[in-house]
């Protein structure tokens, strides 16, 4: 990044300039000292699990499990958020997230449609893209997830990788999310016959080749915008995370750039869909787990009707590890943790403010309700469902843009700081 261009420079010169800020981006300073033991916890952690799991349930769900610890170090290593990019984005007008995210759906789209094009799939699965209905549940779960991710300060992906990294306030974000998804399911009755369109998969209209296509010039299109924008506002840079030195040791120690954390992540989301046959996706998991403990007490959760839906009966009566999405996003939580530690900054948190606590659970119980209504999450709608050429994935991204614009309000309400253009870093 650099400082804002000189008075009176061509509009389009600005855009073909590296992108402006108010002042020099920060430059990140050095890694901390590697946390032995937290690393030794972690990793003694992952070895277990991933024994368990091939021995007991076998190949397909450890390669799963394997696969989620590979996408939560890269998570935490490139500090890959969408909570973050869209406020930074709208509050201050730094698209550089954005920016981010245009390459990560990019990447991934165009890994999907060489996996569903081809019908390659590994331990005999098939894989099929993530398309999902277009109606009122889709608008109204994706404004309120967007609003409880700005109060509980992470999106669905965001919660795993904060909790694997030790953030307590972000454990109170997942047992509201939790707590959010399970009530959703419980009251499936209330929400499941809203007004809604079949799905749109652009492959059906126009080919693979043309959805590919139309996907990767709608996201060059929010590329050039998210820059235009940021060339206008001119906004404080994005903080720079601490970071090891040389090439070799940022890789295992971190910090990742932006890009670099994208093609990770598009690279291990196909991968996901290879071997499981489905998109990567992380919110199903929340409302297993709750409803697992609601057995558990004495409840029925077996007698919901959520739970009655074709496959979804199965799911709840086998065994969390091998559950696919489950398996992934206990994997994000150990590799985070795996990478913090490496990077030398895994701590836990204390001494929470009251109103950040309340913020944390009220955020996370409104991400719960609004996954489920909507069909999916950050992860589940938004980048599976532009990857798979669905017009879903493109709604609930515009929507939830609107729900951050929203959620940008409330925060201070918590006790909560929002980016200004008068800051060093946003």
């Amino acid at each position: 990044m650099t400082t804002a261009p000189p008075a009176g420079a061509p509009p389009r010169a600005a855009l073909i300039t590296p992108s402006p800020t108010s002042v020099p981006a920060p430059e990140a300073g050095p890694a901390p000292a590697v946390r032995r033991g937290p690393l030794t916890v972690a990793a003694g952690i992952g070895v277990l699990l991933c024994a368990y799991v091939f021995v007991r349930h076998g190949a397909k769900p450890g390669v799963l499990l394997l696969l989620g610890t590979g996408l939560g170090y890269a998570l935490f290593h490139s500090r890959f958020g969408f909570t973050s990019a869209w406020r930074q984005l709208v509050a201050v007008g730094n698209g550089t997230g954005l920016r981010a995210h245009t390459l990560l759906l990019g990447t991934t789209a165009t890994l999907f449609a060489l996996v569903l094009g081809t019908g390659a799939g590994l331990f005999g699965s098939t894989p099929a893209p993530s398309a999902g209905s277009l109606g009122v549940g889709l608008l109204i779960g994706a404004f309120v997830f967007a609003i409880g991710m700005q109060l509980g300060g992470a999106c669905a992906s965001g919660t795993l990788f904060a909790v694997g990294s030790g953030q307590s306030s972000i454990v109170l974000t997942l047992f509201g999310f939790i707590t959010g998804s399970t009530l959703a399911a419980w009251q499936f009755g209330l929400w499941s016959d809203l007004p809604a369109l079949d799905p749109v998969l652009l492959s059906d209209h126009v080919g693979r080749f043309g959805s590919w296509a139309v996907t990767v010039l709608a996201l060059a299109a929010v590329w050039w915008i998210a820059r235009a924008v940021q060339a206008r506002r001119n906004p404080p840079p994005v903080s720079a995370p601490p970071s090891a030195r040389g090439t070799w040791a940022r890789v295992v120690r971190g910090s990742w750039p932006l890009a670099a954390g994208a093609v990770a992540l598009a690279v291990l989301g196909a991968a996901v869909l290879l071997v499981s046959g489905g998109a990567w996706g992380i919110t199903s998991a929340f409302a297993l787990w709750g409803s697992k403990v609601v057995g558990f007490l004495g409840g029925s959760p077996e007698s919901w009707a959520f739970w009655q839906q074709p496959g979804s009966a199965a799911q709840l009566a086998g065994p969390v590890l091998a559950d696919k999405n489950s398996l992934t996003d206990i994997g994000i939580m150990v590799g985070a943790a795996l990478a913090s530690a490496a990077g030398g900054v895994w701590t836990l948190h204390r001494g929470i403010p009251a109103r950040t606590a309340v913020a944390a659970v009220l955020g996370g119980v409104l991400m719960g309700v609004g996954a489920r209504l909507a069909g999916g999450c950050n992860i589940g709608a938004y980048l599976a469902g532009i990857a798979s050429g669905s017009l879903h994935g493109w709604l609930w991204g515009a929507v939830a843009l609107a729900g951050t614009w929203a959620g940008l309000r409330l925060r201070p309400f918590f006790g909560l700081g929002n980016p200004k253009p008068s800051d060093s870093v946003c």
